[in-house]
């Protein structure tokens, strides 16, 4: 369930558009600033349905309607062959993302949407320090010295010592670090298969993940819940559609900062629709993680932009 933790995703996405111009800027920001909005309605359905439920019914229930939403993805699919080895990075991948969308589930009953958003935005910067251990990315002087800044931002908004860690703070960053890993073998993956295939075939592995945990604790559902949840699935898919739209209208130069409107709605709606105190620290905590995270993405495009082309020979 990254539907926050990478509405984010830098390198990436840096790859899908690597021009110098800046394309579309308005129509990248309002698709950003939508897909933005689309989140912000994902954690506050799930907070408002609260802890009625268990967080792995919830999350089954979710997926459910995501699958139904991927039938054409998955019909396109039929007879399709991947490389030996893809079927064990699909499985894992799945797998990582059960424990990361119950933890997810779990925290955002429990955890005020400002700090839930906040925290999700660690995301992509564990990306950049798994991505640079496993991958062989690296870890240069830069990329240590936005992890180290994002890192900060991580700690004002968490506050330890200060105040008592709840087990829901603790699961969101748990789920932050699941995502983190299925994220960079979804990049992996990205080499052989399409990104239908890889958004369609993760919505079964979870499914499929998440049916025995939901069946084994499993309590009667309303038709209120259940319609919710079916709106949880269509806004998360209408927030990818919009983030990828955004992606090839411009470049993250200019969609990268649309996403700190996520952390000011985020606030808003947990002020006005749950009571939730707009904690400055939480604002200002996630404000210096988005920055870390917007220097690193320009500076990592501009790298690319300036790469020397490469020339095979005939």
């Amino acid at each position: 369930m990254a539907e926050i933790a990478f509405s984010l995703p830098f390198r990436f996405c840096a790859e899908m558009r690597t021009a110098s111009d800046l394309g579309r800027p308005l129509e990248g920001a309002l698709w950003m600033a939508g897909a933005g909005l689309s989140f912000v309605g994902v954690n506050g359905i799930v907070r408002y349905l609260g802890t009625e439920l268990p967080a792995a019914q919830s999350a089954f229930i979710r997926f459910g309607f995501g699958l139904l939403f991927l039938l054409p993805a998955l019909w396109t699919m039929r007879g399709m062959r991947f490389p030996p080895g893809v079927g064990r990075m699909f499985l894992g991948r799945g797998a990582l993302h059960v424990v990361a969308v119950i933890l997810w589930f779990y925290a955002m009953a429990r955890v005020p949407v400002a700090e839930m958003a906040a925290i999700a935005f660690l995301g992509p910067v564990m990306v950049l320090v798994i991505g640079g251990l496993l991958l062989g990315e690296g870890l240069g002087a830069r990329r240590v010295g936005a992890v180290l800044v994002a890192v900060a931002g991580g700690l004002i908004v968490l506050r330890p010592g200060v105040r008592e860690l709840s087990l829901g703070h603790l699961s969101q960053l748990g789920a932050t670090v699941f995502f983190s890993i299925s994220y960079i073998i979804a990049k992996r993956l990205s080499r052989e298969a399409p990104a239908s295939s890889i958004v369609a075939v993760l919505s079964i592995t979870v499914t499929a993940g998440l049916l025995p945990l939901a069946v084994a604790q499993w309590q009667q559902v309303r038709w209120e819940q259940v319609g919710w949840l079916a709106c949880v699935a269509a806004l998360a898919t209408l927030g990818h559609y919009a983030m990828a739209k955004a992606f090839r209208a411009a470049p993250l130069a200019v969609t990268q900062p649309v996403t700190f409107l996520q952390l000011i709605w985020a606030a808003l709606l947990g002020a006005l629709a749950f009571g939730e105190p707009v904690e400055p620290w939480v604002l200002a905590g996630g404000a210096l993680i988005i920055l870390a995270i917007s220097a690193n993405t320009l500076v990592e495009a501009r790298r690319e932009r300036q790469a020397p082309a490469v020339v095979e020979d005939p």
